[in-house]
Formats: structure tokens, sequence, C-alpha cells
């Protein structure tokens, strides 16, 4: 080791600002890779509904199909809320919950009812109410949110 392999106190002073604009610019990407994961819930919840409004139809009884379209109508709500919360992820202190919950909230409650469709496996059943419990809570946690912001400024 050289002298030149060490970093003098005075260049890790320096190395200090890049170092919190890297953190910056990682945090400031991460509301814009959760939107893209929420936009890509969105696409899904489209596809799958119109999977299910032309080529299920003839394949799935009245009760799957409309498991099929509640898994959709779901999925999109929440991807669409998903990026509300995006959007707004700078004025929420709960964002990363929120998002977290939702994401969570969509595999359960819409994944189960889309793998109960199409298998017929009811006992997934169990599953669905989980999914919509983290709905309940990442709404609850932005009720919370706007509720201390209205607070904060009054």
């Amino acid at each position: 080791m050289s002298y030149n392999d060490v970093e003098s106190p005075s260049s890790l002073s320096k190395k200090e600002p890049a170092k919190q604009d890297h953190a910056t610019k990682v945090s400031a990407r991460l509301p814009l890779k959760w939107g893209g994961f929420f936009a890509f819930q969105a696409f899904i919840s489209v596809a799958a509904g119109a999977f299910g409004a032309h080529a299920l139809t003839s394949i799935l009884d009245l009760k799957a199909l409309g498991w099929w379209h509640t898994a959709s109508q779901y999925l999109m709500y929440h991807a669409l809320a998903g990026l509300v919360v995006v959007a707004l992820s700078a004025y929420l202190s709960s964002a990363k919950s929120i998002l977290l919950l939702l994401c969570i909230g969509n595999i359960l409650f819409a994944g189960s009812l889309y793998v109960m469709a199409l298998t017929g496996y009811t006992l997934l059943g169990a599953v669905t109410p989980l999914g919509g419990l983290c709905y309940l809570i990442a709404w609850g946690l932005l009720v919370l949110d706007f509720w201390r912001s209205s607070q904060q400024k009054s």
C-alpha cells in the first residue's frame, strides 16, 4: 500500500457531498420504480380483464368469471391508488408502507382470485381476505397521513 492509496481526511470530506447526491438520486428514483411497478399492475389488469371477457367466457362458469372480473377491478383500483401515492410520496410520511401494502394486497387479493378462477381451487379463498386487509390498512394509513397533514396546516 502506498501513500496515494490512503485517503486523506480532506479528500473524504470532498466525497461526502457526492455520496449525498447519489443517495438523493437513488431516493428520487424509488418513487419512479414504484410508479413503473403500479403502471405494470394496471397493464396486467387491462390485459387480464380483456382475456377474461373474450377468451374465458366459454371456458369458465359464471362464478369463476365473477372472481376473474372482481380480481381485474380491484387490481386496477389499487394500481391507480398506488400511482396516486407515488405522485404524492413527497408529502406522505407513510408512502413506502402504503405502497408495499397495496402491492401485497394486489398479489394476495387479485392473485388468489385469478388462481381460484382458473383452477377452481377454492381454498385460496382464505388468502383473499388477507389481501383485502392489506388494502384496508393502506387506505387507513393514507387517511392518517392526510389527516395529520391537515392538522399541521391549521
